[in-house]
């Protein structure tokens, strides 16, 4: 070895483990060779404090610039036999691996150490290795589960910018704008550099399910960066408002731009997205924005990595929109050709009425596409809609249109016959007021137009639909439902809820079809016993079913087969059918049978051990029965048992708290009789993931009870008390220490409440409910509850009798982002009229009754023509300054889905007999419901209160 390194062939270089502590260091010296580099030890050589590498003088000069400029220049190591190497060992023996040519497993935990390295060292084919390996893992589309960790991302980032590497930036920029919903649901990213983010949002390649999605990734990003950029030198303000602006503000839900007129951040934005997206609703031609020359900014952000797209509650999106999201660069075209397709989507109307025409546009195909949301869209024709879909996105497979009026059977059937990989299809609709339940209705009149389309031309075998809602649909009849048994033998998931024009015997012959049926939603139906009947049958074709149990009797039917089961309000399924039923279902996890005629005897019969949530609220079970089904079922998380009188017997109650306690974890409660004060503190452990909890008429937590509640349910995100005795106290223990509470709820609760209680900052509440709670509420205290229940999507305020007219400025400022206001008995509210609400522009629901008679009778059209979004109507003629309201007729419902008016008649107070006026007072006679569907309108006039 010494005569070759006098010929000067070799070098060794020496290495040294500073790091290593004395109880490490095993040897104190190694020699190694890299003519054996195959052959090394690496533990060896990782253990001793020095290491000396004999190497090839001429390949590191050949592979190395540092080596090259260190053995042949004019350094005085240039001609020394041993040089030393200062460096991290484990990493420079990877670089000698390299030179020698050895597999090299580059990784996320070493990239940068070798990247580093290679620049260090001037190994220009490691530096090219780890840009190919760098290259592949941001490139490749990986499972979320075999996702780079973005902590990896954010330092690779941070080392291209510092070293001026300027592929790194570009690529680590890439994989986050493709992969960016990803990357946003991970705690890491806040951590982002700005600029990172920044390059990320304008990058050609972002990837977000919606503009909803990117402004809300932006805003908690600036909210947990705040301090930092505040005790920095640069304009804060004017950073936030540059990658703000990235934003598609037109393409905005019309909810989330309203509800972020108080940002700090984007109130000045979402003003501007409130003007375009109401601009865009009056011309949904898009003339103006030809015109313009913005399309990029109504172009829905599409990329060939697109797999989700989101539009709900966007009223301004129409089938312009979605072309010209789907057609390539009109900019780029010929300008005659040009002229010709601006002029065939600017004519609207007549694109929607012959949507056969869109074939003749260049579509695009994003075949990546699987799912989207158009729900709450009043602008789309869906048939249309359907023709742009099946040329669009040819993989489609779960398409949501609720509430999209224009979709009826035969839509469905356009649909799955275009887009023939679609498995889920939701059509849900608002649930009728007039349910089979409520048997009181006087009158009622009919302008439908039954849409019976059949298609028996369909193939069983070629349909994939797997799931389908028809929630709410009362325009189905049975016919619709026979003609849906076309595609009946795949479905697996079957909603039917509240769809009040089908029978149990169209019900039957739909769900005989159903082989693989393992979810029936059936509630407010007239589901009974024809379709109990076909559920518990035996089915032949079925004989193969081996999940479970197969010596159980009814293990061939679909009753035994079904995992979530609600039959909530089917009045027409008698206690002898329901024990059938009960008898033979096993698997089930999930099951609803609130307000059924379930006793313990059908309950008895039920004998799964599956159940994961379990609704008995409004029956007859007692205790005993439902601890022998908790008993059974250790993984219950929901349990609803309000209004269940029997479960007052002590001894039930008891056993019941003895096996929620031994066997639950839950994470939701609704109860009432038979829970006593002392109980929630009993459960321990059972309730320590609870995250709802209702409390209903027959219990009662106590005042005691009641501030227990934070320290025993930490995680409580929705509380609802009903009937409870309560205090400032205790209301202000809950808002303070639950601080993920969205949902608060307060009904006819006895206590001394006070206005301190508006005093408590409760940032993430969304849905508040005071019913029968303040009456001393004045509008100073309603400006308190703006102030710190900043984010109220719902609001529900009854018995506000001090509350005025100028209550709704107050209402309409400090929550613009509403979709839902319910005031009842609040003083004069209503008596000028009602135009401050018009500035909640998402409103959905809107229920005013006994606010003052200042209310005009065209106040539906008004409102209709004014919330682009608005559904639900409720009123009272009481409120009506000229006796009455003017209904909108089909034509002229807007978004229009139901309304309801109540009648009131005098009532005199029965403690004064001797004065026929004295102690007059209003009460309510009956209720008249307008309905609109997606075939006509029912007009029916009930005497229960809707």
């Amino acid at each position: 070895m010494d005569s070759l390194s006098e010929n000067n062939q070799l070098v060794i270089l020496e290495l040294r483990n500073s790091y290593l502590t004395e109880s490490e260091i095993d040897p104190k010296e190694i020699s190694i060779s890299t003519s054996e580099i195959s052959t090394w030890t690496i533990h060896s050589v990782l253990s001793s404090e020095i290491v000396r590498i004999q190497s090839e003088r001429s390949r590191l000069i050949r592979e190395s610039s540092y080596f090259r400029g260190l053995l042949t220049g004019n350094f005085s190591e240039s001609s020394q036999d041993c040089v030393s190497v200062e460096w991290n060992v484990e990493t420079f023996i990877d670089v000698l691996k390299h030179i020698y040519g050895c597999f090299l497993d580059i990784t996320a935990n070493n990239f940068i150490l070798l990247l580093e390295a290679a620049i260090f060292f001037g190994v220009d084919a490691l530096l090219l290795e780890c840009k190919t390996w760098l290259t592949k893992e941001t490139t490749t589309k990986w499972l979320p589960s075999m996702q780079m960790d973005l902590e990896f991302v954010i330092n690779s980032w941070n080392f291209g910018s510092d070293h001026a590497i300027d592929f790194i930036p570009e690529l680590c920029a890439g994989y986050l704008a493709r992969n960016f919903m990803w990357i946003i649901s991970s705690s890491s990213f806040v951590n982002v550099p700005y600029k990172l983010l920044y390059h990320c949002v304008e990058h050609p390649h972002l990837t977000v399910d919606s503009e909803k999605c990117l402004a809300e990734a932006i805003l908690v990003w600036i909210d947990s960066n705040n301090v930092l950029w505040q005790c920095s030198d640069r304009n804060t303000k004017y950073d936030c408002l540059e990658i703000l602006q990235k934003v598609r503000l037109t393409l905005l839900p019309l909810d989330f731009a309203a509800g972020k007129r108080r940002n700090l951040y984007f109130s000045m934005l979402a003003e501007e997205s409130i003007r375009a997206i109401v601009s865009m609703i009056k011309d949904p031609s898009t003339r103006q924005a030809f015109k313009d020359a913005e399309l990029r900014n109504i172009r829905i952000r599409l990329t060939k990595y697109t797999e989700r797209i989101v539009l709900s509650g966007c009223p301004q999106i129409t089938l312009a929109s979605l072309l010209l999201s789907v057609l390539p660069s009109l900019w780029n075209m010929d300008p005659l050709i040009r002229k010709k397709y601006e002029d065939s989507i600017t004519d609207l109307h007549n694109l929607q009425r012959y949507p056969s025409r869109i074939s003749k546009f260049p579509i695009l195909p994003f075949e990546a596409v699987q799912e989207v949301d158009i729900s709450k869209c009043p602008g789309l024709r869906v048939e249309a809609v359907i023709q742009c879909f099946s040329k669009s996105f040819p993989s489609l497979r779960r398409l949501n249109a609720s509430h999209c009026f224009k979709f009826g059977v035969s839509t469905l059937f356009d649909l799955v016959e275009k887009c023939p990989l679609v498995e889920e299809v939701d059509l849900t609709a608002d649930i009728s007021p007039a349910l089979p339940t409520l048997e009181s209705t006087t009158s009622s009149a009919t302008e439908m137009y039954h849409d019976s389309y059949v298609a028996s031309y369909f193939k069983k075998g070629g349909l994939l639909l797997s799931k389908l809602t028809l929630e709410g649909r009362s325009n189905i009849i049975d016919l619709g439902l026979q003609s849906i048994s076309a595609f009946a033998l795949s479905l697996s998931f079957l909603n039917l809820k509240g769809c009040t024009s089908v029978t149990d015997l169209g019900i039957s012959r739909l769900i005989s079809q159903c082989e693989n049926l393992k979810s029936l939603n059936v509630a407010d139906t007239y589901f009974g016993g024809r379709s109990i009947s076909v559920l518990i049958s035996d089915n032949p074709r079925l004989k193969d079913f081996s999940d479970a149990c197969d010596e159980h009797k009814h293990s061939s039917s679909l009753a035994f087969r079904l995992q979530e089961l609600n039959i909530e309000g089917c009045m027409s399924v008698d206690a002898t059918s329901l024990m059938q039923l009960m008898s033979a279902t096993y698997l089930l996890k999930s099951m609803n049978l609130r307000k059924s005629s379930l006793n313990d005897d059908a309950l008895n019969n039920f004998m799964g051990s599956s159940l994961k949530s379990l609704d008995v609220s409004d029956t007859m079970v007692c205790g005993v029965s439902l601890a022998q089904i908790v008993r059974r079922n250790p993984d219950l998380k929901i349990l609803k048992a309000r209004g269940c009188r029997n479960l007052c017997d002590q001894e039930g109650g008891d056993q019941l708290h003895i096996e929620l306690k031994r066997n639950c974890s839950l994470e939701e409660v609704v109860f009432g009789w038979g829970f006593p004060f002392n109980s929630m503190e009993t459960l321990g452990a059972a309730i320590k993931s609870l995250k709802a909890i209702t409390v209903g008429l027959g219990a009662s937590l106590g005042d005691y009870g009641l501030k227990l509640l934070p320290k025993l349910c930490p995680l409580l995100e929705s509380i609802i008390l009903n009937f409870q005795v309560i205090s400032d106290d205790v209301v202000i223990n809950l808002l303070e220490s639950v601080r993920c509470l969205q949902v608060m709820k307060l009904c006819y609760c006895l206590g001394d409440l006070s206005p301190v209680i508006f005093q408590c900052s409760v940032p993430n509440l969304k849905v508040l409910n005071l019913e029968r709670v303040i009456p001393w509420m004045t509008n100073e205290d309603l400006v308190n509850l703006t102030k710190n229940c900043k984010n109220l999507v719902e609001l529900s305020i009854s018995g506000g009798a001090l509350l005025d007219s100028d209550s709704q400025h107050i209402i309409s400022c400090g929550w613009p982002g509403l979709i839902s206001i319910h005031l009842e008995e609040c003083g004069g509210i209503t008596s000028n009229g009602v135009s401050s609400f018009y500035d909640c522009k998402a409103l959905e629901d809107l229920l005013l009754r006994h606010n003052g008679c200042g209310i005009q009778s065209n106040f539906i059209y008004e409102a209709s023509s004014k919330l682009p979004m608005l559904r639900k109507v409720a009123l009272d003629l009481c409120d009506a300054n000229e006796g009455y309201f003017d209904t909108p007729s089909y034509s002229e419902r807007s978004f229009l889905s139901i309304i309801k008016i109540a009648r009131c008649k005098p009532q005199r107070c029965s403690f004064d007999l001797l004065h026929s006026n004295s102690c007059r007072k209003s009460v309510h006679k009956e209720s008249i419901v307008v309905e609109f569907s997606a075939n006509g309108l029912r007009t029916t006039t009930m005497k229960e209160r809707v």
